[in-house]
């Protein structure tokens, strides 16, 4: 009866999780479409609402624009067919968070493996039904992509929750059992994969906020290009409302590229375009008006950036390293593994996730030099991997005052920095 209200109370957040999401497109389409058109066209509304259900989960949209259309706008009929891939993160982002606290629950409860079990079940139906209904001519999505991709973040959600809750509380089954193998290591081993989690969290969090921060800085200060953009574009009330949802769906993507900026590699805007601290070369843009958020040229002063990652590797440091606690002995050899251990983990784990980011943040906005625009993942993970290794090298491995011979004071427990 536990594990069936588990499962239950789990199908349930699946299911609200992939509604909201889907109603978050389909509420403003209902209520723009009543006020432009009148009645409703339910279907025509239902197709648009899970194309970017679809690709708010990184789900590529193969967009055929048809011949009277190309007539009538006097486009060239080359650029008829293309791919919309740049993810507008904001609905990956709610799937994840949401999933992670359903995943949370179930681990509280002690059943997180049928939690998440039937979680991805759920969610996995919902996308199919989702992909099934919603074909159009114009849009079109691969079936395994529409179906793997959404259901991948709610996964990965739910598993961080439930793993992170299991490995703090225990969970009588195959986290404790890993944790009892990693007991028997003695010293401070048991507590490495818990303290590098730690590390590499911290060090995501300060990212995403540096680079927020970064993106809010400049909002305001080219604020008056976005202006320029938006006016030049002449758009009607529909069209204003459009293009300001839509914007507003893609913060969370322009967080990432300002997070690549500050590392130091920068973002491609395509066909030798890019903007950097090193260096910005700007083309021609479309006149979408939050791409005036791009500076026309770069500092040398802005290379300083660079240092926001290095400080986030300090934090993820020194909040690891006060955290240690004694055990068994206090070899230095042993003491030495422990620390070398955690800063590679840390970096090589932080590299690893901005790479993940920076392949979400890159994707497609149109046809020609738009067709492949964001940050290179590879720069990006062996930028920050190399400056959060720095900063947690320096706090983990510096050696601290009062560590006596053959003894080190990185595993007294907090409060206490005296020698053993």
């Amino acid at each position: 009866m536990h594990r069936l209200l588990v499962s239950l109370l789990s199908a349930l957040d699946a299911l609200v999780a992939a509604v909201v999401g889907v109603a978050v497109a389909v509420a403003p389409l209902m209520v723009l479409w009543f006020v432009v058109f009148g009645t409703p066209d339910l279907g025509a509304i239902w197709q648009t609402s899970a194309a970017i259900w679809h690709l708010g989960h990184a789900v590529p949209l193969a967009i055929t624009l048809p011949a009277e259309y190309l007539a009538q706008a006097g486009i060239d009929p080359s650029l008829a067919s293309f791919v919309l891939s740049l993810a507008p993160l904001g609905f990956a982002a709610f799937t994840f968070l949401f999933a992670a606290r359903s995943g949370a629950r179930a681990a509280r409860a002690g059943a997180w493996l049928t939690g998440v079990a039937t979680g991805t079940i759920v969610f996995t139906a919902f996308a199919v039904g989702v992909a099934l209904t919603s074909a159009a001519e114009v849009v079109s999505v691969s079936l395994w992509q529409a179906v793997l991709f959404p259901s991948a973040f709610y996964a990965s959600g739910l598993l961080a929750g439930a793993v992170r809750v299991a490995w703090t509380d225990g969970d009588e089954g195959i986290v404790d059992s890993i944790r009892l193998r990693l007991d028997r290591a003695g010293h401070a081993w048991p507590e490495v994969p818990g303290l590098i989690a730690r590390g590499t969290a911290l060090v995501v969090t300060a990212l995403l906020g540096a680079g927020a921060l970064l993106l809010a800085i400049a909002l305001v200060v080219r604020a008056p290009q976005i202006v320029a953009l938006s006016q030049s574009a002449n758009l009607d009330g529909f069209g204003a409302v459009v293009v300001a949802l839509g914007q507003m769906l893609y913060l969370p993507t322009l967080v990432l590229w300002a997070v690549a900026f500050l590392a130091g590699p920068g973002v491609g805007l395509g066909a030798g375009a890019v903007v950097a601290p090193g260096g910005t070369q700007l083309g021609i843009l479309p006149g979408i008006p939050v791409l005036g958020v791009l500076p026309e040229s770069s500092s040398p002063w802005l290379l300083a950036l660079a240092l926001l990652p290095v400080a986030a590797g300090a934090a993820a440091g020194w909040a690891v390293r006060s955290r240690l606690s004694p055990r068994g002995s206090s070899a230095d050899a042993e003491t030495t593994g422990i620390l070398v251990a955690l800063t590679g983990a840390i970096a090589l784990f932080s590299a690893l996730a901005a790479a993940l980011l920076a392949v979400l943040a890159t994707g497609s906005l149109g046809p020609g030099r738009l067709a492949g625009i964001g940050p290179d993942a590879a720069a990006v993970a062996i930028a920050i991997g190399v400056e959060v290794g720095l900063g947690a090298g320096i706090l983990l491995l510096a050696p601290r005052r009062g560590a006596g011979a053959g003894r080190d004071t990185a595993f007294a427990p907090d409060g206490d920095r005296s020698r053993r």
